[in-house]
């Protein structure tokens, strides 16, 4: 084999294995979280690892896909989550098989277990560019706290006018 192709499949297989490992980690937040805060639709089950095996498995389409199509023109910008959207998509489409399985399957995996290893990562990218975010002014400090407030004020008002709504 071209030493080129050895290097993209060992680049695929190293996404394989992290995207494993957050799937694992997933399986693990969402067991931690039933034990804790027991609800009938928290449950980890066999349904729940059939979820995360299916969105590990359709987003390694995905990256191959991406991989393959890389050097055709005009497709090779389209991004990874385009590819893994699409698949998604159309192996969940009524009439496919086992479209009615995938997603009780996807159903059953809690959607605040999927976004501890996506914050992660998202901290993880912040810290490798500290040296942009160094050359940035300090004002982007007073900018961030400001959003943050904002949001939070906004939430808390929204959340308010909910319970006012309701009767609470």
């Amino acid at each position: 084999m071209p030493e080129n192709i050895m290097k993209e499949l060992k680049q695929y297989g190293k996404y394989g294995l992290i995207l494993f490992l957050s799937v694992s980690s997933i399986l693990f937040g969402q067991f931690i979280k039933s034990r804790f805060h027991p609800s009938p639709k928290l449950v980890v089950n066999k349904y729940t690892v059939y979820g995360l095996l299916a969105l590990w498995f359709i987003s390694m389409i995905g990256l191959l896909i991406a991989m393959v199509l890389k050097k055709v023109p005009g497709l090779n910008k389209f991004p990874i989550l385009g590819w893994v959207s699409i698949f998604s998509i159309i192996f969940c489409l009524p009439g496919m098989p086992f479209s009615a399985l995938m997603i009780k399957s996807i159903n059953s995996v809690d959607v605040l277990s999927i976004t501890t290893p996506i914050l992660t990562y998202a901290g993880i990218s912040v810290v490798n560019r500290m040296s942009e975010l160094k050359q940035t002014s300090w004002k982007i400090v007073i900018v961030a706290m400001f959003v943050f407030m904002g949001t939070y004020i906004g939430s808390a008002t929204i959340a308010q006018i909910g319970l006012m709504v309701l009767g609470k």
